[in-house]
């Protein structure tokens, strides 16, 4: 199996990297400084190797570096299937992110054609105690990982549901005004339904697939609603007054919900400890990583900050041997390079730190 991985990357006036250089080969990469240093910078602009916001979810102007606000640039040279592809991802002064692969201008989706992305990040730790939305971004980036065209059907989707949703504020009861709108609406929200349940049947084969030192969770979506475009559209129109007194469009897949459950005992993942619900959530990346290897024909970069967070010894050194195994690039973080001892030659240690304000990144020898 072909290798993805990043030989090169640049990052310059972002966030609080003025400049960075960093050279790098197909191994895992463990990342190690004080916190606040900019490690998990590095991650993010990593992460906009792929559709969508990144992994902070962050706008183009949040991830200038101060003071001087200049805009900023990330570049990659990324190894994917066999070929070198050159990315330089932009903004300027604020204003939207822009893409080049090899030299041509793209759209953000485009990157999902020739890189594929997992992180996890200790923000997610709460994925189960929370509010539905997380949960549905989780799985919407899972499904993305699988299906590129997914955020093309997302989009769509949210753009179709603000203009019905206008609408329905505005108390307007016409019938013309909601057909065209019901009709995208529900062509979407079909198709996002389905390529959600096809992500969860390739999460959950390769889970049953593997042996593993993390525990195995049992995924479930909670939608009540219609699977077919047309009984969608048919549902939406029949539930106009209902929407019209809430004032919002009460029924599709931006109302889902994930449910996790704790597979070997049978408890719900909101239910488990902290340690469980996070051997849970890297139990889910592994899966969803090897699904991607066989689906893709190359292991995802995964992106792990703070990786060794509620993790003991044992179980950090059986998530290294499960990314070795994978033959993916991890970009991982760690507060001291003795977390990753256990990696030893198979990784390359990068060290982060700051001085007078400015992040520096020193790959170690």
């Amino acid at each position: 199996m072909t290798q993805l991985f990043i030989s090169h990357l640049t990052l310059s006036h972002f966030r609080s990297h003025k400049r960075a250089v960093i050279d790098t080969d197909a191994r895992p990469v463990a990342i190690y400084g004080p916190n606040g240093a900019g490690k998990t910078n590095v991650l993010e602009a990593v992460s906009l190797l792929s559709p969508g916001r990144g992994l902070r979810r962050s706008s183009a102007l949040d991830m200038t570096r101060r003071p001087e606000a200049l805009g900023w640039k990330v570049t990659a040279l990324l190894h994917s299937l066999g070929r070198v592809h050159e990315i330089e991802i932009w903004s300027e002064a604020g204003a939207a992110r822009q893409v080049r692969i090899d030299g041509k201008a793209t759209p953000q989706t485009a990157l999902g054609k020739i890189a594929r992305v997992l992180w996890l990040i200790p923000s997610m730790d709460r994925l189960w105690i929370e509010g539905a939305e997380g949960r549905r971004r989780f799985l919407d980036r899972m499904t993305l990982s699988f299906l590129p065209d997914h955020a093309e059907q997302s989009l769509a989707y949210e753009k179709a549901m603000r203009e019905r949703n206008r609408l329905l504020k505005d108390m307007v009861r016409e019938p013309s005004w909601y057909i065209a709108l019901e009709q995208q609406l529900a062509e979407a929200g079909a198709a996002i339904h389905a390529n959600r349940q096809s992500a969860l049947q390739a999460i959950t084969e390769a889970q049953s697939q593997a042996e593993t030192a993390f525990p195995t969770a049992a995924l479930t979506l909670i939608c009540d609603m219609p699977t077919t475009a047309q009984d969608l559209r048919a549902a939406l129109a029949d539930n106009r007054m209902r929407d019209l007194a809430a004032g919002r469009t009460l029924i599709g897949p931006h109302r889902a919900d994930l449910e996790g459950i704790y597979a070997a005992k049978d408890v719900p993942a909101r239910d488990c400890s902290t340690g469980e619900q996070k051997a849970l959530l890297v139990s889910l990346i592994l899966a969803n990583a090897r699904a991607l290897a066989a689906d893709f024909g190359a292991p995802p970069l995964l992106l792990l900050d703070e990786v060794a967070a509620h993790l003991d010894s044992n179980r950090r050194a059986a998530l290294y041997d499960e990314i070795t195994a994978l033959g993916a690039q991890a970009w991982m973080t760690g507060t001291g390079a003795e977390l990753f001892d256990s990696l030893g030659p198979r990784a390359q240690m990068l060290e982060v730190t700051e001085t007078n304000g400015m992040s520096e990144a020193r790959m170690q020898l």
